[in-house]
């Protein structure tokens, strides 16, 4: 769609965003309908206080209207639309009030994805979609392609890129099941899809139910048109297949295997050998060489939080696995070095999730663990009573450090959520970052990596 043609869909329009947050998403959306919206409502259950660092980077703009504290259903009704965050439940009384009115619901990234004419390729998966996402990032721009990177990214607001969509190749989103939502509310599905993995996950929001989970992935292909194609892994393929999904599709359908243990790259792990065959099926579909494909993944670091290696304190690799918020995920990152070298940081708040599988290979393999406290926690203490239990990220370090020696690899991959001791998974990750730092540039010859 033309710049024109999505500045008239919000023009002169009073609309409502719910889901305000600390994390800059909500911040970036406020402010884009701001500058395109007649008027805009900002509403949040969190408290003025709370958000007060949000609301000061919104000051410039006197056309929001802040309900900070908890919403009004007055703001669901008199208004063109709403635009919901991934975070707001699609059963929340205030969203059902307004569609009960007639007022459309949207969600920001897939709003993105409806008005904007630029080439979407969308990644979902319990694990592997936000390194998948980079390595199709990096192909393209290798390739000397266009790119825009959005969806469940730190800090960015995919619908504020609408401006500068029409400008380039490719857009790489990595979806959340939240945010497919909204793709699926619109009828529509990314042009390329890639579909990682599928492990249970969220069943505190799901209710235990796998099939609703599924359902909102499968927004990532269902609306697919001829054209348009999907790629998944074998084990994603197999379950869709039992399923039923996609047997009636136009769409062509791809599946990616793992790339050879043989093929050498930067980043450990057998897991991520199936993001990259992945991403290279990707890249494939856009019509990237071989070569290119190949160099750019032998190039590839890695991404923030997944199994990110930070740096060497007293000849101890550190590695930062903060995203890896399941036992399949910390499975994964153990699985990456032999057992006898790990020393694990994890722990944190239940998602009501599996951890038998986790606690049996850190029991079978003696793995030298710090836990850090919480409800999910507690159900590892229930089974590993030798563990050390800390409240703090800094005591978290230290003690992991303290049982550690040379040669060793030092991995926080906590398998939980991270409320309680932290504020969000990304406070989690800043602060380890921030002591493994103090670590690494207190001592002599700082191999640090940033």
């Amino acid at each position: 769609m033309a710049q024109e043609s999505f500045t008239a869909f919000f023009k002169d329009k009073t609309v409502t965003l719910v889901g305000l947050g600390l994390l800059g998403r909500g911040v970036g959306d406020a402010a884009f309908l701001a500058r395109h919206c007649k008027r805009v409502f900002v509403t949040d259950t969190k408290s003025a206080e709370e958000l007060a660092v949000s609301v000061e980077a919104l000051k410039e703009f006197d056309n929001i209207e802040f309900f900070l504290g908890g919403h009004d259903y007055k703001i669901f009704t008199s208004v063109a639309f709403v635009i919901k965050g991934a975070g707001v439940r699609l059963d929340n009384p205030y969203i059902a009030h307004a569609e009960k009115n007639g007022i459309p619901v949207y969600m920001s990234t897939a709003l993105f994805a409806h008005l904007s004419s630029v080439t979407t390729i969308g990644v979902t998966g319990t694990r592997g979609k936000t390194t998948a996402t980079c390595m199709i990032a990096e192909i393209l721009k290798r390739a000397g392609k266009k790119v825009l990177i959005g969806g469940n990214i730190r800090g960015v607001s995919t619908l504020a890129l609408l401006g500068e969509a029409d400008r380039f190749d490719f857009a790489v989103l990595e979806l959340d099941s939240w945010q497919l939502q909204g793709f699926a509310s619109l009828g529509i599905s990314p042009n390329i899809s890639v579909f990682t993995t599928f492990f249970p996950d969220h069943m505190n929001y799901y209710d235990g139910d796998m099939d609703r989970y599924l359902r909102d992935k499968t927004a990532v292909f269902r609306h697919q048109k001829s054209g348009d194609t999907l790629i998944a892994s074998p084990d994603v393929t197999a379950l869709l297949r039992q399923k039923g999904y996609g047997n009636d599709r136009q769409a062509d359908w791809v599946t990616a295997e793992a790339l050879p243990l043989s093929f050498a790259m930067k980043i450990p792990g057998a897991h991520n050998l199936l993001n990259a065959g992945l991403a290279k099926a990707a890249a494939r579909v856009c019509g990237i060489d071989g070569l290119t494909i190949d160099d750019a993944l032998h190039r590839f670091e890695g991404v923030e939080g997944r199994l990110q290696f930070i740096g060497r304190w007293m000849e101890r690799d550190i590695y930062n696995d903060n995203n890896a918020t399941t036992q399949e995920a910390t499975l994964a990152a153990l699985a990456s070095f032999p057992a006898p070298s790990v020393v694990l940081i994890f722990g944190g708040n239940d998602k009501g999730l599996p951890i038998d599988r986790m606690v049996a290979y850190i029991a079978e393999n003696a793995i030298r663990c710090v836990l850090i406290k919480g409800t999910g926690s507690d159900r590892v203490l229930e089974k590993l009573q030798d563990i050390p239990l800390v409240g703090s990220m800094p005591d978290a370090v230290r003690a992991a450090m303290e049982v550690s020696k040379a040669g060793d690899n030092i991995i926080l991959s906590p398998a939980f959520a991270s409320f309680g001791v932290f504020k969000n998974e990304y406070d989690r990750s800043d602060q380890f970052m921030a002591e493994i730092q103090k670590l690494i540039v207190g001592q002599k010859g700082c191999s640090c990596r940033h």
